[in-house]
């Protein structure tokens, strides 16, 4: 085996074990969405839970620097100058620059916890304020060994450590929600009673969440241990940090346009509803996410896909297949969703059903994002990121327009509507300046065919929501089977199918 394939496979390999991992994250988080929706009777209390998972996804991003990337640069460069050494003082200087701006971060927080509970609207609720703060202090470090993992190809690790912290979170969140109130009932003064309260509430999630951040820093421990000296390399700071600082703001539109509809919420809504709408849009999603799960599967085998196909001739008209497929079976799932949406919407508590209207939207625009990633790996192929950072911004741009000029009237299906506008105004922008660059002959006539006739599908039965759920879901199935027969029709893919069942 020569030594490009044995590279190629290896890291093929650790790209499903990250992926992996990953998707089996989110799949546990997923869980935990049928319990907040049942016991959170209050919509309110899952929309606090929702306005600080934004602030600490945003707020990660700021505190983290951008070093993780930096540290795979310097670090490399380090050891291609000093024969194989030279990488540790990379990651001993990152360790100790985002420790110490974290920790400053964190120190602040506490001290001014009261004023900041306060202008958020928890006035003499500091624990959720330090609980935050906790998060991003130890997230935020772990983010750096993490990296430190990853570089030094130790995937297993790195899935086994992020799998015990989800494990950990879910496991709290059962414990405090199932177990807690009982056990408060008989023991009021109870150590725990100084952490949670004795009825469920939003900081039962946050304080899970921060007791599994500290679970995950003691996996760590043993290498820190191992390490003589800890510090800052002045000499390689500055480089580092030049390097690194860009970076995170070029990573800032991109999480924003994911989350800035959920900051957007307490100041374009009135303040007694803004919660509970934020609490039911968020169930609503977390149904959409289901595709999104799929299309985060894709993504993590198809870059080192793209990768390895690009040196070859016919790289473009494969690109321009997985398009084609890709949309394709995307749409089968936007439609396995919707068309079973009365089953899907047990999943959530009856408080939160009607945030079911925002699936059709959402679902459509997790589509386009995927769509998007195909058509965007021109930009990764050609190496011009920088156009990334347009896009993202453009994209920004737009879901703060359409929130401002119609969540104020429309509520949270403006935020939906938003994020529908917004991956569409990046695909269009992707695909424009990608003919320029890199060029590559998608079938969009097939492209259109599958997302308009899915759309259509939808539409169509919507037509029968009058009836009972049985014949409903029935002539359900039936369209769904339609669907499957235009995508073998488009793709003439029936006498492949008749060719297979005679062999059988």
């Amino acid at each position: 085996m020569s030594a490009k394939s044995s590279a190629l496979k290896k890291l093929a390999g650790e790209t499903a074990i990250y992926g992996t991992s990953t998707i089996v994250a989110r799949v546990l988080n997923f869980l935990l969405v049928p319990m907040y929706t049942r016991v959170f009777v209050d919509q309110a209390q899952y929309g606090v839970v929702t306005e600080f998972m934004a602030y600490i996804a945003v707020l990660q991003v700021l505190l983290v620097l951008g070093l993780e990337t930096g540290c795979f640069r310097y670090a490399s460069l380090a050891q291609q100058q000093n024969g194989g050494k030279g990488g540790e003082k990379v990651f001993s200087s990152a360790l100790a620059t985002t420790g110490i701006f974290s920790l400053l971060f964190f120190l602040a927080c506490f001290f001014w916890r009261g004023s900041i509970a306060s202008a958020l609207g928890y006035e003499g609720n500091l624990k959720c304020v330090v609980y935050v703060a906790g998060i991003l202090l130890l997230d935020s470090v772990t983010a750096i060994l993490f990296a430190k993992l990853r570089y030094e190809h130790r995937a297993l690790k790195f899935a086994l450590i992020k799998t015990v912290k989800i494990c950990c979170e879910l496991g709290f969140n059962l414990l405090f929600f199932l177990w807690a109130p009982g056990y408060f009932s008989s023991h009021p003064h109870a150590l725990l009673a100084r952490f949670i309260g004795p009825v469920p509430e939003f900081n039962y999630v946050l304080f899970s969440v921060f007791l599994s951040c500290v679970i995950c820093v003691l996996f760590f421990i043993p290498d820190l241990l191992k390490k003589a000296t800890y510090g800052i390399d002045k000499t390689l700071w500055p480089k580092l940090m030049m390097y690194s600082l860009p970076l995170m703001i070029a990573g800032l539109p991109g999480i924003l346009n994911d989350f800035s509809d959920r900051l957007l919420f307490r100041f374009l809504m009135p303040e007694e509803i803004f919660r509970t709408q934020m609490g039911i849009y968020q169930a609503g999603v977390k149904l959409a996410v289901l595709i999104n799960l799929f299309i985060q599967m894709f993504r993590y085998a198809a870059e080192p896909f793209f990768f390895g196909e690009s040196a070859k001739k016919d790289a473009k008209d494969t690109y321009a297949k997985v398009m084609n497929y890709f949309t394709a079976f995307c749409m089968l799932v936007y439609l396995g969703i919707l068309l079973y949406i009365d089953l899907f919407e047990l999943i959530l508590g009856s408080s939160y059903r009607e945030g079911v209207v925002v699936v059709p939207v959402m679902a459509l625009a997790y589509v386009l994002l995927g769509i998007y990633f195909n058509a965007s790996i021109w930009i990764k192929l050609s190496g011009k990121t920088g156009y990334a950072v347009l896009i993202t911004s453009a994209g920004l741009l737009v879901t703060l327009a359409v929130n401002l000029l119609f969540m104020p009237r429309f509520g949270y299906m403006a935020a939906a509507w938003g994020h529908l506008a917004s991956y569409l105004v990046m695909l269009v922008i992707c695909v424009i300046l990608g003919r320029k660059v890199y060029p590559v002959s998608y079938e969009w006539k097939k492209v259109f065919i599958y997302v308009f006739t899915g759309v259509v599908i939808y539409l169509v039965s919507t037509l029968f929501n009058h009836l009972s759920i049985v014949p409903r879901l029935a002539l359900n199935t039936l369209l769904l089977g339609g669907y499957v027969l235009i995508w073998l029709r488009v793709e003439r893919l029936y006498g492949t199918l008749r060719r297979l069942l005679q062999r059988r």
